[in-house]
């Protein structure tokens, strides 16, 4: 299985490392890549082929992922239109619904994911749709590239990409809002910033960690750490007196309306 991406940029490159790890080899993988630059450091670092051409990086492949901005995904399918020949395309652009993207490549093999930025250590979360043209084989083939970067969800329903992009695929940065908090309580309440950085990433990798090992709900795991009148009932209790669970599923809610804006906005003719 031969495979190009178009773009390579983080993305393209957590996902070639990944595929690399997978026992794919370098001959399999190819990338097109306008910069000099990231051709130079893609080609020295995973030995893959890169060039700037379109034509030369899609001849002979048999999935394409398209690694690209939003912004630059339609004039991207647009230009491979008539190179294409049943090949599967794979987009990793957010807010783009599949059925344009098919609509400017001229093609229904399409797959849709959202993977997040844990995918640079191989610890992402993808989920992924397909058009009813993508053949069982094909689906086996965008998983296998997903999944050499971290966990994947299907979805039936490609509406349900707007929340997997607000949950999952932004959520990294609602996690790393929070440690940035943790953080400056510690240091306000007098640790040094190396200390308050350990204090707070440690702990919220390590709860992470025990509500992923755990068969109980994560409301139950809360429970069991807040004692009756103790320290950790005084915090939650402030969180609650500041309506903090609300306040972040409002936000939830509110990057799952974007990403249906944006489709609507990057999907018109």
């Amino acid at each position: 299985m031969n495979i190009t991406f178009i773009g390579g940029g983080n993305m393209a490159t957590a996902l070639i490392g990944g595929l690399l790890k997978r026992d794919f080899t370098a001959a399999q993988l190819r990338v097109v890549e306008i910069n000099a630059g990231n051709r130079a450091r893609l080609q020295d670092e995973f030995g893959v082929q890169a060039t700037a051409e379109l034509a030369a990086g899609v001849a002979g492949s048999d999935a394409i992922v398209l690694a690209v901005k939003p912004q630059q995904l339609r004039e991207v399918a647009t230009q491979l239109a008539p190179l294409l020949s049943g090949q599967l395309l794979i987009s990793i652009a957010a807010g783009i619904r599949a059925a344009d993207l098919a609509r400017w490549a001229g093609s229904q093999k399409v797959v849709r994911a959202m993977p997040n930025t844990p995918a640079l250590i191989q610890s992402g979360m993808a989920g992924l749709y397909a058009l009813p043209a993508v053949s069982k084989a094909q689906c086996g083939v965008a998983q296998t590239i997903l999944a050499a970067v971290g966990s994947t969800l299907w979805l039936e329903d490609e509406a349900m990409m707007d929340a997997v992009t607000a949950i999952s695929g932004s959520g990294p940065a609602y996690v790393f809002y929070f440690i940035e908090a943790l953080q400056q309580a510690a240091r306000e309440l007098g640790l040094d910033a190396d200390d308050a950085r350990r204090l707070a990433q440690d702990t919220f990798l390590g709860a992470a960690r025990l509500a992923d090992a755990s068969e109980d709900d994560v409301s139950l795991l809360r429970a069991r750490v807040t004692s009756k009148n103790g320290t950790t009932e005084r915090a939650l209790l402030s969180m609650e007196a500041n309506h903090v669970k609300q306040h972040i599923v409002a936000a939830v809610h509110a990057a799952a309306a974007r990403a249906r804006e944006m489709g609507d906005e990057l999907g018109k003719d």
